[in-house]
């Protein structure tokens, strides 16, 4: 929050001095040297190397989508009105809900690369319930993944997509009563910006001000996705694969563990879909799959984090509440039904 509070400021007066904090004290350096250290002992310490190697991999997977996600994140700060977001993703109608939805479709980015998007749209006027089915349809409903999945699945892909728009579109509504009814923290209050006339005369060029942006989106951001990425490493370390598949069966059972095995050691949509489809194949539970595919986006910590640190905790509390049972419901039909 701290961050935002330095960010907003230098907005409502952009040539007043913000105190900069010591450099020991910023989020992102903290968990930075954390990970450093960590990572680092797998260079001298055999029984570390597992973590270090995961990380990598890890890191191969999402790097561009991180990449991709700050800059589109920083080109939506520098380019986007903030009227226009907010007469098209601040209404209390349901077509924004789908408004919403279409554009995570539209998006091209993996679960930890679309965070910074949607705190973008939220910090540009977006309200929480579009910016929490935003974040529910993008990394599971857009067009790679789809692609993706069904080369995985097959026409099942599409009972995996269908039923993430579904709890996306669901989870929408849902929060806009919340939101309504001041049950959750509702759409920022934006800061006074810079004047076009303004930027103007600083002559910040297009570049410059997406890599700003970009900037202040990574300081937001990435220390949770580091924090992800190193929780998922050591989990891909020491806990042994013969213990992941036994008990992923297609039981109630198996569906909880999967929920908690993905929250876990879930890192981007991109790794976690050939991991589903190995779940599938080796249990044949369609449902189980689903589950470990939709709780990196209804459980995963970098994301809760995000939202209850940028949004408000209750916003991010209650996104476990309605939408974690629609998962587990449907999971459940798949393993009963197919």
């Amino acid at each position: 929050m701290g961050h935002e509070h330095e960010i907003e400021k230098s907005a409502e007066c952009p040539h007043c001095a913000v105190p900069a904090k010591k450099w020991y004290r910023e989020r992102l350096n903290q968990i930075f040297i954390v990970t450093f250290v960590v990572l680092a002992s797998g260079l001298f310490f055999p029984a570390m190397r597992p973590v270090l190697d995961a990380w990598i991999d890890y890191f191969s997977l999402i790097w561009w989508a991180l990449l991709l996600g700050f800059l589109l994140g920083g080109a939506i700060d520098y380019f986007v009105p903030e009227h226009l977001v907010e007469r098209h993703l601040k209404a209390k109608k349901k077509r924004t809900i789908l408004k919403a939805v279409i554009l995570g479709f539209l998006m091209s980015a993996c679960s930890h690369g679309i965070l910074a998007i949607a705190m973008e749209l939220y910090k540009k006027g977006a309200s929480t319930a579009s910016t929490v089915a935003f974040l529910l349809a993008s990394p599971w409903a857009n067009l790679p993944i789809t692609v993706l999945l069904f080369g995985f699945f097959g026409p099942k892909a599409f009972l995996i997509i269908l039923s993430a728009i579904i709890i996306a579109v669901i989870t929408g509504i849902i929060f806009q009563f919340l939101e309504h009814s001041g049950r959750v923290e509702g759409a920022k209050k934006k800061p006074v910006k810079e004047t076009r006339l303004q930027k103007k005369g600083k002559k910040e060029t297009p570049v410059l001000g997406i890599l700003r942006g970009s900037w202040n989106l990574t300081k937001m951001v990435l220390w949770w996705i580091l924090i992800g990425m190193l929780l998922a490493s050591l989990a891909r370390a020491f806990i042994p694969t013969e213990a992941f598949h036994q008990f992923l069966g297609p039981t109630l059972l198996g569906l909880f563990l999967t929920l908690a095995f993905a929250t876990i050691i879930e890192v981007c949509s991109e790794g976690s879909a050939p991991l589903s489809f190995e779940i599938f194949r080796q249990t044949g539970a369609l449902g189980n799959s689903f589950v470990f595919l939709m709780a990196g986006v209804v459980t995963d910590y970098t994301e809760i984090g995000l939202v209850w640190s940028n949004i408000g905790k209750r916003a991010a509390v209650w996104l476990v509440i309605v939408s974690v049972p629609q998962v587990l419901l449907l999971g459940w039909l798949f393993n009963l039904l197919l």
